[in-house]
């Protein structure tokens, strides 16, 4: 006999209990001890350089008070001033002039500018201050002038530094002038602009979005910079406090002095050049 299994009908699966609260998925940040620790560590030795320079009277911090605003400084810093200032004018002038003949269609042109820019980028400044500092042994008259009464120490300064920068600047307007898309110019030569308006209207306000960090950069550097035409006797910030320390033997302290007062010029310039950016990047991604 044979025996047949009945098929019995599957129950239905179990309806799944609703999940209250206490079984949801809690997100726990991740633990961050090594970074807290170094945090840590960074604030607690920052916190001993700190002790460590406000309590060591090697600083002598009354003579830093004593000196920082002496009329012979404010003069140094006065010139520093004045020189990173016109520097960095005729600099950028000269350098936009030589931008536009690296990006000029005639070949002989762009040589001139790729060959200034190769000269003056692959000298130390030292070496060019000390050139024309001693021009006097090429040329001792120009135009019936003689040399030595015609550059002085702030002249040499100023022109050394100047074609130093100028270099740089050349790079930098030209690296902006070749961010703006050409298609911009095109359009805006299908409608009738002239060169000029085209570069003052189209293509300088969008080049300058990638021009100014690195100009603003260029700014603060030839500020600290101007500090090497110490070398020629030109009485800026860091000359003037090594006249007093020569003779008052406080090298340290009067050190601090310009320390503090570049720092101090520099931290406003840039918050300067931020401001300045945040300016030029309205209505882009990089708007802050």
């Amino acid at each position: 006999m044979s025996a047949q299994t009945d098929t019995l009908p599957q129950s239905p699966p179990a309806p799944l209990a609703k999940s209250d609260g206490a079984d949801r998925l809690r997100i726990v940040p991740a633990r961050r001890t090594g970074q807290w620790t170094a945090a840590v560590a960074v604030l607690a030795l920052l916190a001993l350089v700190l002790n460590s320079v406000i309590r060591n009277d090697a600083f002598q911090w009354d003579v830093v008070a004593d000196y920082f605003t002496t009329a012979a400084v404010l003069r140094g810093l006065g010139l520093t001033l004045w020189l990173t200032a016109l520097v960095m004018v005729l600099g950028f002038a000269l350098g936009t002039l030589l931008a536009v003949l690296r990006l000029s269609a005639n070949r002989v042109l762009r040589s001139v500018g790729w060959g200034y820019v190769w000269l003056f980028r692959s000298t130390p400044i030292l070496v060019q201050l000390l050139f024309w500092f001693n021009i006097g042994a090429l040329y001792p008259q120009i135009l019936g002038v003689r040399t030595v009464n015609l550059l002085g120490p702030v002249t040499v300064a100023v022109i050394g530094l100047t074609l130093h920068e100028a270099a740089y600047a050349a790079e930098v307007v030209r690296g902006g002038i070749l961010s703006v898309e050409r298609g911009q110019i095109e359009a805006a030569q299908s409608l009738g602009l002239g060169p000029w308006r085209r570069f003052h209207r189209i293509v300088l306000p969008q080049a300058m979005r990638s021009i100014v960090p690195p100009a603003g950069n260029m700014l603060i550097g030839t500020l600290k910079g101007t500090s090497i035409v110490s070398i020629i006797a030109v009485q800026d910030l860091l000359y003037s406090v090594q006249l007093v320390y020569h003779r008052t033997y406080q090298v340290i302290p009067l050190l601090l002095v310009a320390t503090i007062w570049y720092a101090v010029v520099t931290s406003l310039l840039s918050i300067v050049q931020h401001y300045v950016e945040r300016h030029y990047a309205r209505g882009t991604a990089g708007a802050r």
